[in-house]
């Protein structure tokens, strides 16, 4: 393949602020490209087209599994994931046999049921926490995106809100690239895995109807998922409901407030709120990339070679911009109903959380817009900026004047 120019730098400041002209350089010249992560200067590969993400994603030739099989140089680096931690065992990491049973547990405690009495909870929410924006002196969307998925949390896995902030920040550290941090990077996983089983020894001795003790329950046969899993599960559901719906609520408003065209669609026609979410996870969903993936023997993706070992990095929002997939990609389109995006992954790690993500987003942001119509940003556009972490595309604020006339 003949390439034009030299090739971007990965994973820098630049990069985390609007990764875009990366991914379009190396989806022309470089679809699987070698690079050095920051973290452990280690050696890996970035996919970036759709075709093959999605290939990858589904290929049983690699694994999430870092202990299992990821090169020496990786292991060396220190880079498996919460390695020594309580959510080292997450769903997210492990293989069949293992990941079967132990996803087939946990979506017993997601019934159809249990699902639909999720809306009027998230309904209720949005509205008192709409209130609350309002009086601020200084409203931050971003603020309304953490609290609605928090507040949902706390009602549906019976999870103390006190520490719902403590948790945010661990996430953020959890995925830092700084080579200088990744001691706080073990912390940060190690405060959300004793979260986690703080969590389960307190629905133990007090067992109620929400979601953290029916995982406690669940069974299939005499199989039951362990001590050990259940704590990797409940942190994986804290991780999961919180940062993912808090990010994608927060780029959706960011979206319709660049694209008044769309945010006008969506306010005289409601019924597109399903479709303007799966648009939103397309267009700027909660994931930059997936977890790292790693070659379980020598091979061939998109014409490179990989050895065994190998770590690769999904490129899932390169993918959902890809115009050989998708028409005008870089355009948000609300009624866009093509070909199916990445943004919460595929295959056998598709998340977990889905559902409830897309029915938080789906009723907070058209709430939010049918509220506050006049909102506009409170600073100019070029003033916003992400937070640095290789797995998120997270807002760190998002000040807003609500009525468009300087009254906040």
């Amino acid at each position: 393949m003949t390439t034009s120019g030299n090739p971007p730098t990965l994973f820098d400041r630049d990069y985390y602020q609007d990764p875009y002209p990366a991914f379009s350089w190396l989806r022309d010249n470089a679809p699987v490209h070698e690079f050095t992560f920051p973290a452990g200067a280690v050696t890996m590969w970035i996919i970036t087209r759709f075709d093959d993400v999605h290939a990858l994603l589904g290929d049983q030739r690699f694994s999430n599994d870092a202990a299992a099989w990821a090169s020496q140089e990786f292991k060396d680096a220190g880079l498996v994931y919460a390695q020594g931690t309580p959510v080292e065992r997450i769903l997210t990491v492990l293989d069949p046999p293992d990941h079967t049973r132990v996803r087939r547990l946990a979506m017993s405690a997601f019934t159809p049921r249990r699902t639909a009495q999720w809306e009027e909870p998230t309904s209720r929410i949005v509205a008192s926490a709409l209130d609350r924006l309002e009086k601020r002196d200084r409203p931050d969307v971003m603020e309304f995106a953490s609290t609605v998925p928090a507040e949902v949390m706390g009602e549906i896995m019976g999870i103390p809100l006190d520490r719902f902030k403590e948790m945010l920040h661990a996430i953020e550290r959890a995925f830092n690239t700084d080579p200088e941090g990744q001691d706080d990077v073990t912390r940060a996983f190690e405060e959300i895995g004793a979260y986690g089983r703080e969590l389960v020894a307190e629905k133990r001795r007090r067992p109620g109807t929400d979601l953290t003790s029916s995982l406690i329950q669940a069974r299939d046969g005499d199989d039951r998922l362990n001590e050990e899993e259940l704590v990797a599960m409940v942190a994986l559901m804290i991780m999961v409901g919180l940062d993912t719906t808090r990010n994608l609520i927060g780029s959706a408003a960011l979206a319709l407030l660049d694209n008044p065209d769309q945010r006008e669609l969506l306010r005289t026609r409601p019924e597109l709120a399903a479709s303007a979410v799966e648009e939103f996870l397309r267009y700027e969903g909660a994931l930059t990339i997936g977890l790292f993936r790693f070659a379980k023997e020598d091979v061939e993706i998109g014409g490179v070679k990989l050895p065994a070992g190998a770590p690769v990095v999904a490129a899932l929002q390169s993918a959902n911009r890809d115009p050989r997939r998708f028409e005008n990609p870089d355009h948000l389109d609300i009624t866009r109903d093509g070909p199916r995006h990445l943004g919460l992954g595929h295959g056998l790690h598709n998340c977990l959380g889905a559902a409830l993500a897309r029915l938080e987003s789906a009723i907070a942001v058209p709430a939010l817009f049918d509220r506050f119509p006049g909102l506009r940003l409170a600073v100019p556009r070029s003033e916003l900026r992400y937070n640095e972490t290789w797995l998120l595309r997270s807002l760190t604020s998002l000040p807003v004047d609500l009525h468009g006339d300087g009254r906040s």
